[in-house]
């Protein structure tokens, strides 16, 4: 290689950065972008075909079959219309299957609270790193990446966070003892504060607790009810000390589910399950999240395949938008040329200085392309799980 034409290529580039850097991350850019498409949608892809793939059956209310997959696997904020509890307890009546009732309607300040059984831990595979399972209302249990995030560990305290800000009349945000924390997994269930079902309904207003009625804080009885003014104070932790004063109103059938995971006996008893929600009419739906997830990916190639199409348009629009830079750069320097050639540079060297100029901007845009890809291919199932989870 020349070394005059390379040291003149070298002053250049180092003298005028601001244009260097500009071309560079273009070209970065217009080679990182599609790459970076790519790895995201395998991640997508791997996600959640692998989380699918543990998850033989959900049930649900009628609607969006993938918002009913995305919000039980993932717990993407959806607005589920509710199934009653009663429709888990006719599954486990019938021996076809487990059921474990999920409910999604709450957060902890971005966290999906997720009301289920204690057998989800085992459903899941989820393991302790620290404390124990929760064991009576008010308890729960982080996942790694919010006990991570908030610096919590078992003893602190978690608040829910209130549905509608002004609404005075509405249950306090509930404050729930942290018992455990789980082990990453990678999932969801890292970004996820997990309680016992009932502890959900707590926070929905179906129960609650409050200190003794009597006295003056008594409107009237009748039957068995008392009713009570608003002078009696709810309380909106769960203690030792006022547990047995935390009850539910109404029949408990009828409390709200957003989805059941639905483990089949044996395959039999999966087709006689799927034959059971055909009907169109039926309020519910089972649904086979594997299914639900070769439909969606089918649905992301397609639109892949259109943003690649509309990706190679915006290159050659970059490329020659960059050779068009490049042409007038070279024009606005033919007074610096001719100087050189009336310095004895040999036209040879001049255009060689031309060539290398290209090729180090190109050199610095492929570096940058390649460490912009790199950082996508280390933070790409990271950050897919968290977009997926609806935060």
């Amino acid at each position: 290689m020349n070394t005059p034409s390379l040291h003149l290529a070298l002053r250049y580039v180092a003298r005028h950065r601001l244009q260097t850097w500009l071309l560079a991350g273009a070209l970065a850019l217009m080679l990182a972008v599609p790459l970076s498409l790519r790895l995201f949608l395998r991640a997508a892809e791997t996600g959640l075909r692998a989380r699918a793939e543990r998850t033989p059956l959900v049930l649900g209310a009628r609607g969006s079959s993938l918002d009913l997959m995305l919000a039980a696997l993932y717990f993407k904020r959806q607005a589920l219309p509710p199934l009653g509890m009663d429709a888990v307890e006719r599954l486990r009546t019938d021996g076809l299957a487990n059921a474990i009732p999920l409910h999604l309607r709450f957060h902890a300040q971005g966290a999906a609270i997720v009301g289920t059984e204690l057998d989800y831990f085992g459903f899941r595979g989820l393991q302790f790193i620290d404390g124990r399972p929760f064991a009576r209302l008010g308890d729960c249990v982080l996942g790694a990446e919010v006990a991570r995030s908030r610096g919590l560990k078992p003893g602190d305290a978690v608040f829910s966070t209130q549905e509608q800000v002004f609404d005075l009349a509405g249950a306090y945000p509930l404050k729930m003892r942290v018992t455990g924390v789980l082990a990453p997994t990678g999932t969801a269930d890292d970004r996820a504060v997990v309680v016992d079902i009932k502890t959900a309904w707590l926070i929905a207003g179906l129960a609650h607790g409050h200190e003794d009625v009597t006295g003056n804080a008594v409107l009237r009885r009748e039957a068995d009810t008392t009713i009570a003014n608003a002078g009696v104070r709810l309380f909106n932790e769960v203690t030792a000390d006022n547990l047995e004063s935390f009850h539910f109103h109404g029949d408990p059938g009828g409390f709200p589910v957003s989805a059941v995971l639905v483990q089949p006996r044996n395959a039999k008893a999966e087709a006689i399950l799927a034959g059971r929600f055909l009907d169109p009419k039926l309020p519910a739906q089972l649904i086979r999240p594997l299914d639900e997830f070769q439909t969606l990916m089918a649905t992301l190639f397609r639109v892949e395949r259109l943003a690649f199409a509309m990706l190679a348009v915006v290159a050659v629009s970059a490329v020659a938008v960059a050779a068009l830079v490049f042409a007038l750069s070279f024009r606005l320097r033919q007074r610096e040329f001719r100087t050189l050639d009336d310095l004895g540079v040999a036209r040879g060297a001049l255009l060689r200085t031309r060539l290398l100029e290209i090729l180090l901007i190109s050199a610095l845009g492929l570096t940058l392309a390649g460490l912009l890809t790199a950082l996508i291919f280390w933070r790409a199932d990271a950050w897919m799980t968290l977009l997926l989870a609806g935060s």
